[in-house]
C-alpha cells in the first residue's frame, strides 16, 4: 500500500470515527555547491561541502568520501497530522531521484524538504571510491536532484528551485520566505554546518561511528567498504582538527550546544520557527541534524540542550519517509 492509500485510508477512518461518536454508537477514545550552502566533501572525497568548502582544502586527491493495531483514535490522530502537513506534491514531478551519501546532511537537508510535502523519490547511493553511479554528471559532488530528467545540483538551489515550482509566483504560499526564514536559513550554511564537522569526527571512536553506514549502503564490495570506513574516518578525523581549528572553536560540543540552544531561542516559543508548522529554515536544521541525532554528537546534543522537544515535533511533522523503491 502507498504513502498515498494509506493516508487516504487514515483519513476514511477517521471520518467514520467521527460519524460513529456524533450517532452516540462508539465513545470517545482516549523519528557540504556555494559558499552558502557548502557542503562536507569535495574532489575525490565527493561529498558536497561545496566549492567553497574547508574540506576541499585539506582532503587529498585520492581520499575516500564520507559523512555518512491501529485504533480509531490512532486512525484520527494521524489523519489529523495528514491535514496539518503540507497538501499532496506527487502529481506536480513524475520522476524524483536522488543521488547522495546516506550520512550526507545535506542530502538529508533535500530528503526532510521532500518527506515534508509529500515528493515520492528514488535514491541512488553513490559509490564515494569510483563515483560511478554520477558518472554521467559534470558536477561530481552529492546531493545531485533529477526532476523529470533534469538534473539540479546544491542543496539550498535545489530545495529553492522545488518550492518554486510547487508555489508559482501569486499563488498562495508563495510569499511565505519572510527574511527571518531567509536569515535562519543563512545561519544553518554558514555557521551550523561548521560546528558539525568538528563533533561528529571528535575521536577516532566518533569518526568510525559515522562511516558505519558504508556497511549497509550501496552496490559497493567489500573491500571498497572497508576502505571507505577505515580511510574515509581516518581522513576526516584529521580534516575536522583543522576546521576546529579555522573556525576558531576551541570546544567542539559546547560550541554544538550553543548551536542547538540558539536555534531553539529563536523560536520564541513557537512549535516551529514557521509558527504552528514548520517553513524552510525548520526543515534545513531539522536536514542537517537528521543524520547525527543517533550518533553519539546527536545523543549529547539532546541530552544536554533544548532541542530534543522541537526535534520530536519535527519527526512528528515531517513523517515518515517519501522514499519508494527504483
Amino acid at each position: 500500500m502507498n504513502r498515498v492509500t494509506r493516508l487516504a485510508a487514515l483519513r476514511r477512518a477517521a471520518a467514520t470515527a467521527t460519524s460513529l461518536s456524533q450517532t452516540g454508537s462508539l465513545q470517545q477514545a482516549a523519528p557540504f555547491s556555494s559558499s552558502a550552502s557548502s557542503h562536507w566533501f569535495s574532489g575525490r572525497f565527493g561529498g558536497n561541502f561545496g566549492s567553497t568548502s574547508p574540506a576541499s582544502h585539506y582532503l587529498p586527491s585520492n581520499g575516500v568520501a564520507g559523512t555518512m493495531f491501529f485504533s480509531v483514535a490512532a486512525a484520527t490522530s494521524l489523519s489529523q497530522e495528514a491535514h496539518a502537513k503540507e497538501p499532496l506534491q506527487s502529481q506536480i514531478f513524475k520522476e524524483v531521484v536522488l543521488y547522495q551519501y546516506e550520512a550526507c546532511p545535506f542530502c538529508n537537508k533535500v530528503k526532510a524538504f521532500l518527506d515534508y510535502y509529500d515528493i515520492p523519490y528514488k535514491v541512488v547511493e553513490v559509490n564515494p571510491i569510483s563515483k560511478k553511479e554520477i558518472k554521467w554528471s559534470d558536477y561530481k559532488k552529492v546531493p545531485i536532484l533529477t526532476v523529470d530528467g533534469e538534473p539540479m545540483n546544491d542543496s539550498s538551489v535545489i530545495i529553492e528551485s522545488l518550492f518554486k515550482r510547487m508555489h508559482p509566483e501569486g499563488s498562495p504560499g508563495s510569499s511565505t520566505n519572510t527574511e527571518d526564514e531567509k536569515k535562519w536559513v543563512g545561519w544553518v550554511n554558514g555557521h551550523l554546518v561548521h560546528v558539525l564537522s568538528p563533533n561528529i569526527y571528535r575521536t577516532a571512536g566518533e569518526a568510525l561511528e559515522s562511516f558505519d553506514y558504508i556497511a549497509s549502503h550501496g552496490n559497493f564490495s567489500f573491500t571498497e567498504k572497508l576502505v571507505a570506513k577505515y580511510a574515509g574516518a581516518t581522513a576526516m578525523y584529521f580534516v575536522a582538527k583543522k576546521l576546529k581549528k579555522k573556525y576558531n572553536i576551541t570546544d567542539e560540543r559546547e560550541s554544538l550546544y550553543q548551536s542547538a540552544d540558539t536555534w531553539v531561542d529563536a523560536l520564541k516559543g513557537q512549535p516551529f520557527l514557521g509558527g504552528s508548522k514548520p517553513n524552510l529554515a525548520d526543515l534545513a536544521v531539522f536536514g542537517v541534524l537528521r543524520p547525527i541525532r543517533h550518533l553519539q554528537s546527536g545523543r549529547d546534543m539532546v541530552e544536554h540542550t533544548r532541542i530534543g522537544d522541537w526535534y520530536s515535533r519535527m519527526e512528528k511533522a515531517v513523517g515518515e519517509s517519501c522514499r519508494v523503491t527504483a
